[in-house]
């Protein structure tokens, strides 16, 4: 394998999306907005260079660590397919500059790679008009019911899927148990919401520390509102934002921060934050609610505490609530432009959708994996990292509420309605109070209207 910078030919290129918004990938909230100014990729590795006759094949992405798991993935096919090896070259580029990119090039006809990573948020840019993404139906036909479906649908178009889903992105609770025991709260007895907030009452009374902190944009309201089966869109995707449910969801938040006062504005508005890293390992907060995939984020970002947090499903309002949401993520779709479509498929199923691909979205990025008959492997039950920080219970509580994953709305405007939220709702409703969550909510609407009509 060898490394080197490649230019593209889609350099100099900038072209701003009419649907550019707040990012929703693994990174949400710490995905730059990168400058598309030089077309250049930050970083190219070709693998399989060495090999003769092997079948070249393009992967784009914006993730540095997606790229080092299709490089293993190439590896891997090639050992176990000498009759058939391919060369990878894998590209990560800036995320915005990746994605205009990738949008130019199959406007245009030329230029798109074989695979390609596309966030959740910018997918539907990818459905309009005539599809120039490969369905991956026939990949997966006979083995649906060992995949959360919700995941897959995401990235579909009716019956039709066009990518691959990198985690299942799991909604739970992680819990301070130092702070929690202090307290006096036994996290198992949280089952409702009333009971996350009188929990939280006795948290603050007797540790004078948060239950919990409340980001400004998104990730602060989307979970709560998608776990009651409401969205921001219907599934005919006409605009929701407004309704009964989402302003109920919101005015339960903004108590959280401002009349139960058991919660406070996330330090650095968000998770993703070098500021609420610090707070977090530092005892900041006695609970704090993300997808499982933020797991690495405390291993990477607050290793004081290991050995300190356990997870648990989220709160229901009603008992019909889902105790989990699918939230965040990438599809790795394979272009109409390939010139080695089946091979690009067959590579795309053996990396990221088999079995083995699973268990090693899990072993390498520390991902829930979507097919949820291999959580309960001997792989993903092994030794890890994650195991030792939090609990070796990680899956057994997926498997518990498998059956209760609520998926999300994606559409064409979604990023429109995630800019709102992070730029006016969270901050009028809940920082400044100066909306009520229905004026704030109705206002959203207003602005984002005009945009679906054009």
């Amino acid at each position: 394998m060898k490394k080197k910078y490649l230019l593209t030919v889609l350099g100099g290129t900038s072209l701003v999306l009419a649907a550019c918004g707040s990012n929703g990938g693994e990174n949400s909230g710490n995905d730059s907005e990168a400058d598309a100014g030089n077309g250049e990729a930050e970083e190219s590795v070709v693998v399989g260079d060495d090999i003769e006759g092997a079948e070249e094949l393009s992967f784009w992405t914006f993730a540095e660590t997606h790229a080092e798991f299709f490089e293993d993935a190439a590896i891997r096919w090639n050992d176990e397919n000498p009759d058939n090896p391919i060369q990878l070259t894998a590209e990560v580029y800036p995320f915005d500059q990746m994605h205009n990119n990738l949008l130019l090039a199959l406007q245009s006809g030329s230029e798109a790679p074989d695979l390609v990573d596309i966030e959740i948020a910018r997918f539907p840019n990818f459905l309009q008009g005539d599809v120039q993404l490969e369905p991956l139906n026939d990949l997966i036909e006979g083995e649906l019911d060992q995949f959360i479906t919700e995941r897959l649908d995401i990235y579909a178009d009716g019956d039709t899927y066009y990518g691959a889903p990198t985690h299942l992105g799991a909604t739970v609770v992680y819990y301070n148990m130092d702070i929690m025991d202090e307290a006096g709260v036994d996290i198992d007895t949280i089952e409702t919401w009333d009971d996350y907030v009188e929990a939280g009452e006795q948290v603050v009374e007797n540790t004078e520390v948060p239950m919990t902190t409340i980001s400004t944009n998104w990730y602060g309201i989307w979970p709560f509102v998608a776990q009651r089966g409401s969205d921001f869109f219907n599934d005919e995707g006409e605009l929701t934002l407004a309704n009964e449910t989402n302003v109920e969801t919101l005015q339960f938040v903004s108590d959280l921060v401002n009349e139960h006062e058991i919660a406070e504005i996330t330090p650095g508005e968000e998770n993703h934050s070098e500021e609420f890293y610090g707070f977090m390992n530092g005892g900041g907060a006695a609970s704090t609610i993300m997808p499982l995939f933020y797991m690495s984020n405390f291993l990477a970002e607050m290793p004081d505490l290991e050995g300190k947090m356990e997870i648990r499903p989220m709160p229901v309002f009603e008992e019909s609530d889902a105790r989990t949401v699918g939230m965040g993520g990438t599809g790795t779709s394979v272009t109409s432009q390939s010139e080695n479509v089946d091979l690009a498929k067959d590579f795309l199923y053996f990396a990221k959708m088999s079995e083995e691909g699973n268990i090693n979205l899990w072993t390498q990025l520390g991902f829930d994996p979507p097919r949820w008959d291999v959580w309960d492997t001997e792989e993903i039950q092994a030794d890890s990292e994650f195991y030792e920080y939090f609990n070796d219970d990680i899956f057994d509580l997926l498997l518990d509420i498998r059956e209760e994953v609520e998926g999300v709305n994606i559409t064409p405007n979604t990023p429109d309605v995630l800019d709102e939220i992070d730029t006016n709702v969270m901050f009028n409703v809940i920082r400044e109070e100066t909306q009520s969550p229905q004026e704030a909510l109705d206002q959203a609407e207003e602005s984002i209207r005009p945009r679906m009509e054009e």
